[in-house]
Parts: C-alpha cells; structure tokens; sequence
C-alpha cells in the first residue's frame, strides 16, 4: 500500500510539473520577443532574425514545446540566453541563499510563535493577552513587502541602523528575515494559541491535574506537545511558502536567491532560466508536502490508522 501511495504521488507530481511548464511555455511567449532584447538597440532585422534562428524561435510555437518537453524530459533545462550558462547550474547556484534565508525564517518563527501561541494560549481574560492579540490581528492584515517595506523606512532610511539591501554579512540578514517573520509568526502563533486553549481545556490535562501535576509540566509536557499536531501542517505550508513566495522580499531586499533570480530572468525575457527557477520550486513544494505529512504520520500515529482503517 505504501509503494501504491508513493506511485500515486509521483503520479500527481508529475501531472503538475507537466502542467506547469506547459501553462508557463506559452505565457513566457506572450510577454516579448528575446531575440529583441539579445540583439540589442540599434540591432537590424538580419540580426533580430539570425538571433531567432540560433535559438530556434523562428520555428512553428508547437514545434518549440514539443522541442522543449522532450528535452526536459532527458534532463536538458537549456542554457541562459543572456550568458549561455546551464540554466539549472545558474539556479543551483541561487538556491543556498533562499535556502539561507528560509531556515532562519523558520527557526525565528518557531522559536517567537510556540512559546507566544503557548502563553496566549493559557487565559482568554488577560489584558496583556488580549493586547498582543489585538497587535497579531493588525499585523497578520499587513502584505510582507508592506512589512519590509516598513521596517526598511524606519531602521535603514530614518535611523540608518542597519543595510537595507545585501547579501554581506549578519547585518544584512536582520530586515529580511524579520520581515518573513512578521508576516509568518501571527498565523502560527493564532494556531497554537486556539490548539493550547483547546488541549488546556482536554480530559487528560484534567487527569494530569488531579494526580498533582504542576502548571508548568502540564504546558510544556502534555499540552504544548499536542498543540504542535494541529501546528504541524501550517509550518509546512509555510515552509513550501518559503521557498516559492519569497521572490518580492529577495527583490525588495537585492537577496541573491532564486526569488531575485526569476525576476531578473523575466525581465531580460531569458525563458530558459525562468522554466528552471519555476521547475525548482514545484519540486520544492511536493517535497516539503511530502516531509509535512511524513511528520505528522511520525508525530500522531493515529494518522496512520486511520489509513489503514479506511483501506
């Protein structure tokens, strides 16, 4: 049953990869001609044409796609139109910088929202609590590039504490993982809060608390324990949002990952760059799916029964 359900998923995948690259071949058709911009201002015709013709762009759009599934299929992603660089190699090379970026994301997220959501979690009446939830609700309605944006005003241009844009050292990583955090940590924070309240409020903690169990080793050993399952699948889904929604605050931030990449090869109409950046991320995605419900099954064995119930 496991090799059946591993078979059916690559199945989806590679349903979607195909379906992507399909939609994204003939959009990146749409937006200009890139013999153009290869050719250069003052380029004649002859040129523009001998352009096309090296690249293949002068055949049949049909005659392209197939060309280009075909070489997919073999592992070929082409090379930059701009330098003639492997376009995977130029994307790999991006990767470890949003990969950077994404893990101190996700270690300052978890390491802000468990113990936020936790305390939160413990009173509905409390006046500070009632406060930082009022500060999590305006702050989940903020767009992260508005946050960026914010904190690039106030720390780089007004009191000029810190770099707005770079990829040098420590100093340069504070405003864009902050930034991911900002918009991340509210969410997570409001899941273990309402998981925390709900488990505090369980017939174990009740049964905890009559045997003599302390305060503390009922939150941290029984109750925050159980509030991480329900957290388990929005912290995936943060993870896939990670290493695919980061392109505006690696632009925002001139952060040299492969968010910055896919711009950069958009502009410059370089086709082969962008299906490469796009192909990476899908993958990313079903990965940090699959490792998200590998960990739950890990964590609540009763995922797993379940399955085996329902066949």
């Amino acid at each position: 049953m496991a090799i059946r359900k591993l078979l059916s998923g690559f199945r989806d995948f590679a349903f979607v990869l195909l379906a992507t690259v399909t939609v994204l071949f003939f959009l990146l058709r749409l937006t200009g001609d890139p013999a153009i911009v290869l050719a250069g201002e003052g380029a004649t015709a002859d040129q523009i044409q001998a352009i096309r013709v090296e690249n293949g762009f002068d055949k049949p759009l049909v005659t392209q796609f197939v060309s280009t599934i075909f070489r997919l299929a073999q592992g070929d992603f082409g090379k930059s139109l701009l330098d003639g660089t492997p376009a995977m190699e130029k994307v790999l090379a991006a990767l470890p910088a949003t990969l950077m970026l994404a893990a101190m994301a996700i270690t300052l997220n978890l390491i802000v929202s468990l113990p936020l959501g936790a305390w939160l979690g413990q009173s509905q009446t409390s006046r500070s609590r009632k406060a930082v939830r009022a500060f999590l609700s305006v702050l989940q309605g903020f767009p992260g590039f508005v946050i960026a944006l914010l904190l690039i005003n106030l720390f780089a241009a007004s009191l000029e504490w810190l770099p707005s844009i770079g990829f040098s050292g420590p100093a340069t990583w504070i405003l864009p993982v902050v930034s991911v955090v900002c918009f991340l940590a509210p969410k997570l924070t409001r899941v273990v809060e309402a998981n925390t309240w709900a488990a505090l409020n369980a017939n174990f903690v009740r049964t905890a608390r009559s045997i003599g169990a302390s305060d503390n080793v009922i939150l941290w050993r029984h109750v925050l324990p159980n509030s991480l399952l329900g957290a388990v699948a929005l912290i995936g889904a943060e993870i896939a949002f990670m290493l695919t929604g980061l392109v505006v605050i690696e632009t925002i931030f001139a952060w040299p990952g492969i968010g910055w990449l896919l711009v950069q090869s958009t502009l410059n109409l370089d086709f082969p760059v962008v299906q490469a950046v796009v192909i990476v991320m899908v993958i990313s995605v079903f990965l940090s799916n699959a490792l998200t419900e590998a960990v739950q099954v890990i964590l609540d064995p009763r995922i797993r029964v379940g399955a085996r119930a329902d066949k």
